[in-house]
């Protein structure tokens, strides 16, 4: 069993029968809300900074810096998800929110917009896993592994042409049908993600993992939810443009 997120790895619910109490979807599901109340208190308050004209830059470096090693910490030693869990997602609010505060300004209503198509797909794709009208196969599953790595691997080509020769992957920040049309693949992309993170700790629960793995779900499935998000941002910023 895997899941395309990167953070929920092959082995992450093997459990043996002495490990004592089971995670449950409920749980999970109840832990993922209260990362996500973690992240939105975050986000608030870099939003709250942003509009009395004080400088966020650093808060939002610091903030998406070590969220990236918060995730990596949670992703490799994961019994320190019930920590690491809300640590990461506070950081992650000030980065979102610092983005989603200077996007606001520039282009208003955009931030209600995204944050409606980031939970109204979320809605959608639970519905359609939970009535088995998307089936995750073997092949489905590679297919948005395949993608979402080959996004990755753009994604860090794009970040070394922007450090090191002020450039960019042709495309990929253009408003031009091509640009948009690359932004919708990745949305969808992420989005089907969502899929696979549905399906990883449905199975984790029906297979008994441990209670403290949880955690470790919700925090895989915030992964993907801020990642969808910032992917709408950017869908929308070029449709404004």
């Amino acid at each position: 069993m895997r899941s395309g997120n990167p953070v929920l790895k092959n082995n992450t619910f093997n459990r043996t029968r002495d490990q004592g109490e089971a995670m449950t979807i409920g749980g999970t599901v109840a832990k993922t809300f209260f990362l996500f109340l973690f992240l939105l208190g975050s986000s608030i308050y870099t939003w709250y900074r942003y509009s009395q004209g004080e400088d966020i830059y650093t808060m939002m470096v610091v903030g998406a810096i070590g969220a990236l090693i918060f995730a990596l910490i949670t992703a490799f030693f994961h019994r320190a998800a019930p920590i690491t869990g809300p640590i990461y997602a506070t950081l992650e609010g000030f980065a979102i929110g610092g983005l989603s505060a200077i996007l606001e300004s520039r282009y208003p209503g955009i931030v209600i917009q995204a944050a409606a198509l980031t939970f109204s797909v979320m809605g959608v794709l639970l519905f359609l896993y939970a009535a088995r009208i998307i089936k995750v196969t073997k092949n489905f599953r590679l297919m948005i592994v395949s993608a979402t790595l080959a996004i990755f691997v753009v994604y860090i080509i794009d970040l070394g042409l922007n450090l090191f020769l002020n450039a960019n992957v042709p495309y990929l920040h253009s408003n031009g049908l091509i640009g948009i049309g690359i932004s919708l693949f990745i949305v969808a992309i992420a989005a089907l993600n969502l899929v696979l993170d549905f399906d990883f700790i449905e199975n984790g629960a029906n297979r008994g993992a441990p209670k403290h793995l949880e955690w470790y779900g919700a925090f895989g499935l915030m992964v993907t939810l801020v990642w969808l998000y910032i992917e709408i941002l950017h869908l929308l910023q070029k449709l404004r443009r």
